[in-house]
């Protein structure tokens, strides 16, 4: 299936399931392994080695915005499962995914793309010949209006990576990235006034939703092996960031009148969220590898270093003024995270694999809250704090300045191993265990807290099948999985984001079968899950317990010729299930079912493409939530919890016209 973006290429991975509340610009949230991550906080990000997850965001420590990178640039990715792998580090709670750049296309190729709620795509590639595919270049323009109301998005991105040879064992990469895009959001709506037709099913309630955000990166590699069979490895990059947000998800509710403050009706709601960072670090990587009692034998010693230099605000908004009325947050936040690392691979038999290791993180925090004392008991009655957000007294009205700055750091050891026995006639056995780290929030952060971080464990056991079954490929994997979270995140309606939590545990399995052949490609995977706090033994909210995924591809030269040559074609069907996701309160979401096709027809330099999302035209419910809210602003709101939800996108079609130039 064509990829709308780079995250689409996570469904692939068994589990996966993604969903989009904020909007075209805004970053996927991420289900797996019965986690919540939000957009990205359980799942370690890299693209190109470079770390994707924002550390000290303040809509999502870990936030991972993947709409920078062109798939069509994407040759592989690699997505791990738990936290079993060395390499592994902050952000790896779920697993981990890399995506590597490339381009197997040689020449300069031109795409553009047209259809379905007034999109708009314009694509350029090129792949110099006589080059490595790891040397490239490409941009894109993106625009569409969006389905239903205050939907539209823009967006630009371009990326460049150069590989070339050092000396006669070695390459050397350097590569950049340029993005930036704005969007509207339509928010969430009362599942009542659908029913009642107060809103359109896929309209919205406040058109101030949406956002922008940008990012530049640049980053340098080396590889070379040296004489005695080791590879060296070393990474540099350097990330600007920045992204705005505007949300609302409880109308008129919050705004609660205070005995110091002015006298006022609710002023609203939404929230105005900015994040500007900057980060810089480098990794690298000595891998030995020989041959002992006949097998071949792997140890690989590395190090990671980054620094973030981050500050977020968030404030809430008049709905009449559409000025900010208070100040929630202020931080101006420091996190360093230096880690080592040490993986082996031992073979004491051809039929025995030992992989794992240990990785330490020594992870440091410096905050500065510029907004820390926000409300007083007995002000000083000559000098009330009045409507302040920030104030500059204390209790009892003693004067202290705003702002405050915490700090603390801790060291995890985190050991990770896994074995593997077999193949006996295509089949092996595995089973791995690991503890995996997740840094807190900076607004969590306080003056020498022990652990800023989460600590995750995880295990799984299983079996896999990979045999050539007359000419055809055949894998399939079945595993059973638990992992432990000892201070979860969960969503938070009126805090717009995720909040810690007690302690989960997920108990699950995961199948997954392919069939590959020369003309047809088959997966699907299927993952069981159940998902609970360890307190009370209740669901956690908004974990679906079911997620089935189909992808079906065919492909063949069609029996028609022009000029001599023959027409290629292919067709491909992406199957997506989602079961009832649990919610707050007791109650179930609906399921999710879509069906999206795509068929191309190729001929030498040109080919002409159509795709069908969501092909059925069902009207589903995206995201579902259960809570209070007060859209109406009346004067006495019920704040008995009530159904909300974000709209899947209708059926659309998209008409895809591609030529290259200059390649083989």
């Amino acid at each position: 299936m064509p990829r709308q973006n780079a995250t689409e290429l996570l469904k692939l991975a068994p589990g996966i399931l993604l969903t989009n509340a904020g909007g075209d610009g805004h970053a996927e949230q991420i289900f797996l392994r019965g986690f919540d991550a939000r957009e990205g906080q359980d799942v370690e990000v890299t693209a190109a080695g470079v770390p994707v997850n924002e550390a000290g965001n303040l809509h999502g420590n870990g936030y991972a915005d993947l709409h920078f990178i062109i798939p069509e640039l994407v040759d592989s990715l690699r997505v791990v499962e738990g936290p079993f792998d060395p390499h592994q580090g902050n952000f790896a709670v779920a697993g981990s995914a890399a995506y590597s750049l490339g381009l197997a296309k040689r020449g300069l190729t031109a795409k553009y793309t047209t259809g379905s709620f007034g999109t708009q795509r314009m694509l350029l590639t090129w792949g110099p010949g006589g080059e490595s595919n790891h040397t490239f270049a490409g941009a894109e323009l993106f625009a569409a209006d969006g389905f239903g109301q205050n939907r539209a998005s823009k967006r630009g991105s371009a990326m460049a990576q150069y590989e070339g040879k050092l000396g006669a064992r070695g390459t050397w990469r350097a590569g950049a990235q340029a993005y930036s895009n704005v969007y509207k959001s339509a928010g969430v709506l009362r599942a009542v006034d659908v029913d009642r037709d107060v809103v359109g099913f896929y309209d919205t309630y406040d058109k101030r939703q949406g956002g922008d955000s940008a990012r530049y990166s640049t980053w340098a590699d080396l590889e070379t092996k040296t004489a005695g069979n080791t590879i060296l490895r070393q990474q540099v990059f350097f990330i600007m960031r920045d992204m705005r947000l505007t949300e609302n998800f409880t109308g008129f509710l919050l705004d609660v009148q205070q005995a110091q403050q002015s006298p006022h009706a609710q002023r609203g709601d939404l929230f105005d969220l900015h994040v500007d960072s900057q980060t810089f670090g480098a990794k690298g990587s000595a891998r030995w590898r020989t041959k002992a009692l006949g097998q071949p034998q792997e140890l690989e010693l590395g190090y990671y270093a980054r620094h973030d230099k981050t500050h977020s605000t968030q404030q809430r908004i008049d709905a009449v003024t559409t000025v900010p009325y208070r100040t929630e947050t202020d931080l101006d936040s420091r996190l360093a995270d230096i880690g080592l690392f040490g993986d082996v691979g031992l073979r004491p038999f051809s039929w025995l694999n030992l992989r794992g290791g240990v990785r330490g993180d020594l992870v440091t925090f410096d905050v500065l809250d510029n907004c820390a004392q926000k409300t007083v008991r007995q002000p000083s009655p000559g000098n009330p704090p009045g409507d302040a957000s920030c104030l500059s007294q204390q209790d009892l009205g003693r004067y202290r300045d705003p702002n405050e700055r915490r700090a603390t750091s801790a060291i995890a050891v985190l050991p990770r191993g896994s074995i593997l026995v077999g193949p006996f006639t295509g089949f092996t056995m595995s089973a791995s265990l690991g503890r995996g780290i997740r840094s807190i929030d900076p607004v969590y952060i306080n003056q020498d807290l022990a652990t800023p971080f989460a600590s995750i464990t995880a295990g799984e056991v299983g079996v896999s099948y990979v045999r050539d079954v007359h000419d055809v490929e055949l894998s399939a994997r079945s595993l059973f999985f638990q992992t432990h979270v000892d201070r979860d995140l969960i969503f938070s309606e009126t805090a717009g984001r995720a909040l810690l939590a007690n302690g989960t545990t997920r108990t699950g399995w995961v199948g997954a079968v392919r069939a590959t052949g020369a003309w047809f490609d088959e997966a699907a995977h299927l993952t069981l899950v159940r998902s609970t706090f360890d307190d009370t033994g209740f669901l956690v909210p908004y974990v679906p317990d079911v997620v089935l995924r189909s992808d079906t591809s065919v492909h063949h030269d069609l029996p028609l010729k022009i000029a001599d040559t023959p027409l290629f074609g292919a067709i491909s069907a992406g199957v997506t299930y989602v079961g009832r996701r649990a919610l707050p309160f007791g109650e179930r979401s609906n399921t999710i079912f879509t069906l999206d096709t795509s068929a191309t027809i190729a001929w030498r330099s040109y080919e002409v493409g159509l795709i069908a999302t969501n092909l059925f035209d069902r009207r589903y419910r995206l995201s579902e939530f259960n809570y209070a809210s007060d859209f109406r602003n009346e004067s006495q709101p019920t704040l008995v919890p009530a159904r909300h939800f974000t709209a899947g996108a209708p059926r659309g079609l998209f008409l895809t016209l591609a030529v290259s130039f200059g390649g083989p």
